[in-house]
């Protein structure tokens, strides 16, 4: 019997965690590590405590802010962020794994927060339209190891 990667397993465990999101138009997980541990977990979703997309508004999703995206959605990557500075944990030199490369903003706070690896599944950039990855671009020119997932994954859920 083979054993798996520790990249095939934190992004397993990313594509599980989006299937946790309530949004309707995109699941997204995101799984951060430090020394092979697992230190936080996150999925896209408005915050805690409010409601879920999917129940309130399960026909179109939540309102749409000026630019066109989630009014109410904190992107996986910064849940996951969020919670473990929430619970004293330091972030500083860990890996991300998430399951859609992240957008510009989290890139920024990615950078930010000291993460050192981010490993994505698929392209925002894809999902967007865009020209460009504007994120994995941004992290790359800082020196953030940032690379897209090419292991092999026993499930994939096509929300993701």
């Amino acid at each position: 019997m083979s054993r798996p990667a520790f990249d095939d397993i934190f992004m397993e465990l990313a594509v599980n965690l989006a299937r946790r999101s309530h949004c309707i138009k995109r699941h997204v997980g995101a799984v951060l590590t430090k020394d092979t541990r697992i230190i936080s977990i996150g999925y896209n979703g408005p915050p805690a405590g409010t409601h879920n997309c999917d129940e309130e508004w399960p026909e179109q999703g939540c309102p749409r802010d000026s630019k066109g995206g989630c009014s109410l959605a904190i992107h996986a990557e910064q849940n996951a962020i969020l919670y473990a500075v929430k619970n004293h944990t330091s972030v500083e030199g860990s890996t991300l794994y998430v399951t859609l490369s992240p957008c510009l903003a989290c890139a920024r706070m990615i950078f930010t927060m000291g993460i050192r690896r981010v490993v994505y599944l698929r392209s925002y950039a894809e999902h967007k339209g865009l020209a460009e990855d504007e994120g994995v671009e941004f992290l790359k020119r800082f020196g953030v190891q940032t690379e897209k997932y090419t292991g092999r994954l026993a499930v994939v859920n096509p929300l993701i």
